[in-house]
Parts: structure tokens; sequence; C-alpha cells
């Protein structure tokens, strides 16, 4: 073998091991440059992921919101019926009161009368009795009793008296009966009141 033999593959062999080392080093060029893609792509992917469970999370409480807020207006129109059921005889109410009142002025006037028809009596009492009925029905009930506490929520006093054996703030007379509509006043009980 000659001289430029020689070097001729000296230089090959030389080429040959440059070469596994250039190819290593490429493919870990190559691994490194797949795994940074890989890497930006995961972020990407996280981000999104990030976002889509942020924009869930919104959507959840938008749904929790309308679903309270219309369970907060199923509520309130449920009680505004309520109420207008309750309280819409209230103006009826009121005006059937003076029906009442002046059944109680005729029975009044019948008790001091010396001479009266039984039968005619009988009518008022039953008309009167059926009346009070009727308006309990409908949740229409009287207040102010002689001997009960004064209540300022319910009687509406007239005048004030002393009376020997009764205690003070008392009820001593009823003058006009007071009525309520579920437990809501209609009008108070005009009375006369102990004060000693």
């Amino acid at each position: 073998m000659t001289k430029h033999d020689q070097a001729t593959e000296n230089e090959q062999n030389a080429a040959t091991e440059q070469q596994p080392e250039s190819q290593s080093e490429a493919a870990a060029e190559a691994e490194e440059n797949l795994t940074s893609e890989v890497d930006e792509r995961i972020a990407e992917l996280e981000l999104a992921l990030s976002q889509a469970e942020q924009r869930a999370e919104e959507s959840k409480d938008r749904a929790v919101r309308a679903v309270a807020e219309m369970e907060n207006v199923r509520r309130r129109a449920s009680q505004d019926v309520e109420k207008a059921h309750k309280f819409a005889l209230e103006k009826f109410a009121n005006e059937i009161l003076t029906t009442v009142d002046n059944l109680e002025r005729a029975l009044a006037i019948a008790d001091q009368e010396e001479t009266i028809n039984e039968n005619f009596l009988e009518g008022i009492q039953l008309t009167h009795k059926n009346l009070l009925s009727t308006l309990n029905k409908f949740g229409i009930e009287a207040v102010g009793e002689e001997g009960e506490a004064f209540n300022p929520d319910l009687h509406q006093a007239m005048s004030m008296q002393a009376a020997e054996g009764k205690e003070n703030n008392t009820v001593l007379a009823v003058m006009q009966k007071g009525y309520t509509l579920s437990g809501r006043l209609l009008r108070p009980a005009m009375v006369m009141v102990v004060k000693n």
C-alpha cells in the first residue's frame, strides 16, 4: 500500500468515525426539536384546557344563577297569587261589615222593645248568624270583646273611664266590633278602656 492509499484509507476511516458522531448529534438535535415541539403543544393544550374549564365554570355559574332567579320569580309569583286570593275580599268585606253592624243594631233595639214579633226577631238573628258564619269561612273574624286587654293594633280607644273591680287597660265596652281578614286588620274595634 502506498502512502497515498494509506492516507485515503485514513481519511475514509476518519470520515466513517465522524459519521456516527454527526448522526448521533443529528438524532439528538431532532429529538430535542421534537421534545420542544411536544412541550409547546402540551403548553398550548393546557392553556386551551384551562380556558375551556374557565368557560365551563362561568357557564355553570350562570346556569345556577338563572335557576335561582327562576325559583325566586316563581316563589314571588306564588306569594303574590296567595296574597291576591287572601286579600281580594278586603274591599267587599269592608262593605259587608256595615250590614253586620246594622243587623247588630237591629238586634240591640229589639232587645229593648217590649213588644216585637218573635218571627221577625228570629229572622234577624238567623240572618246575622249566617252572615257571621259566611264571613268566618272566608277568614274574616271579629275582634274586640269586653274584658280583654287593650291592644292598640286591634282596638281604637274612643274614651277612657274608671271602673271599680276592673283592671287598667282592659276593654270596658265595645261600641263597634273590629274585624281581621286572614290576620290582617280590616278595621279596629271602637272600645271604651278602663282607666283607674
